[in-house]
Parts: C-alpha cells; sequence; structure tokens
C-alpha cells in the first residue's frame, strides 16, 4: 500500500532512516497492533505506536482514569478522570495521529474473548500489572500465533522482552514462551503493587517505550527483536542489562 502525500510528510523522518524507509513505513502504516493494558506502560507504548503511524491500534482496558494515574500515565489530564482508560488513550490516538484508526475495548482479556479481540492483530504489546494477566494474555497470543511485547515494571526497575513460541531458530528450536521466563507467578510479597511500594513516573515511559520500539522493529522489519532475551533497565543507575532465557 503506497504512502498517501500526507503520510510520506509527516513521516519523512522514518523514510529517509536508513533500515526503515519508505518499505518499513508501509509495513508500519498497513500493521494492526493490540495494546492490552492502558496504563503505565501501555500509555507511553500507545503515543509513539500512534505518533509511528501504526495503521490499526486495538486498547483493551478495564479500568478508569483515576487521579493517582496522572503523574505517570500522561497522555490523560483532569477531564479524563473517572472516565474509561481504553476510550481516553483512543481520543488521545486519534488527535495525535488522524492517519491511524484507534478503537478502544472497556474490558479485560480472558480466554472467551482473545480470539475476538485480537483477530487480524499482527502483534499484541501487554503492560498489564498482574501476572496472571500476563500469562493469559501469553497464552492468548502463542495459541494465535501473535507476536507479543511485554514488559514489566517495579518501583525502580522495568524489563521488556518478546515472545514467539510458536516461531522457529535457525536450528529448527522454538523461542522460549512464557512459562521459560517465569515458571510461577511470584507472590505478593515477591512483587508487591505500585499502590503499596511506589513506581517512579519515569520509568514506565522508559520502558513503555521500549516496548514500543520492539513493536516498531518487529512489524518493519529491522534491528533484532528480544526474542528469548530480557533488557532490564535500573532508574537508579541509568544501566541496563541483558538476560538471556530458554
Amino acid at each position: 500500500m503506497a504512502l498517501t502525500p500526507a503520510q510520506s510528510a509527516r513521516y519523512a523522518r522514518h523514510i529517509v532512516l536508513k533500515d526503515m524507509g519508505g518499505a518499513g513505513q508501509q509495513r508500519l502504516s498497513a500493521g494492526h497492533v493490540a495494546v492490552i493494558g492502558a496504563g503505565g506502560l501501555g500509555v507511553p507504548a500507545i503515543a509513539y505506536l500512534a505518533g509511528a503511524g501504526i495503521g490499526r491500534l486495538t486498547i483493551i482496558d478495564p479500568d478508569s482514569v483515576s487521579l493517582s494515574n496522572l503523574a505517570r500515565q500522561v497522555i490523560y489530564t483532569d477531564a479524563d478522570l473517572d472516565k474509561p482508560k481504553a476510550e481516553a488513550a483512543a481520543r488521545f490516538a486519534a488527535r495525535l495521529n488522524p492517519e491511524i484508526a484507534p478503537s478502544a475495548h472497556v474490558t479485560s482479556l480472558a480466554p472467551d474473548n482473545a480470539g475476538t479481540l485480537l483477530s487480524g492483530v499482527d502483534l499484541v504489546v501487554e503492560g498489564t500489572d498482574n501476572f496472571a494477566a500476563k500469562r493469559a494474555v501469553a497464552k492468548a497470543c502463542a495459541d494465535l500465533k501473535v507476536p507479543l511485547v511485554t514488559g514489566a515494571l517495579g518501583p525502580f526497575d522495568g524489563s521488556v522482552t518478546v515472545l514467539a513460541p510458536y516461531a522457529t531458530r535457525e536450528d529448527g528450536s522454538h523461542w522460549p514462551d512464557f512459562a521459560a521466563l517465569y515458571p510461577v507467578d511470584p507472590t505478593p510479597e515477591d512483587s508487591p503493587p505500585c499502590e503499596l511500594v511506589g513506581v517512579l513516573n519515569v520509568l514506565p515511559g522508559i520502558v513503555g517505550a521500549m516496548m514500543a520500539n520492539e513493536a516498531i522493529k518487529y512489524l518493519a522489519g529491522f534491528g533484532e527483536p528480544l526474542l528469548g532475551k530480557l533488557l532490564i533497565y535500573s532508574a537508579r543507575t541509568g544501566e541496563s542489562r541483558m538476560m538471556r532465557y530458554r
């Protein structure tokens, strides 16, 4: 699908970018990404995916905007308080980039609706805040053979990886699945919610942007996705480290 003159102007910096070019931007503009969780991680991912020109954005979240969200979920304002996050995020994406088609689903992803919600999706970005939900999303994506970019946060640390357990490496073995990284869900003591321990407000923005980067390079077809690798970032030190898993 050729880019329109307006799209060529909007995405000019991508088009001249080595390894992206017009072909890569066309793939982004033809792509369909579902973002599950329009909170700390989902918000920056939505903003950068919308800006990058992902053709269709499906935003899935059951929650509403609260005052405590505004310090770190910066696409929302006081006018969005008590309104569904998915709908507010879709409105933001449409304002940011009228070239794309965002849609909102005020619900949680579950086994009985995953097939419908993720129908036709090329990639999923997941930023929910509990591991039971993460495991359910990972299973749905594996069953549907859809690549998944998933992230997690602590008070000062965050992590990102890409899952595609249905795909094979050059040696014929499959890439690892969610259970290879998290054999069991952490206990509340090991991974307490941010309501109890807090989270640095810039951290979700940093990690969520990393998640958007993984989605963009996967769809555009350049670089090396974080398959079998967990990128861990520390806001305390500004350092990142890579952990391989199998």
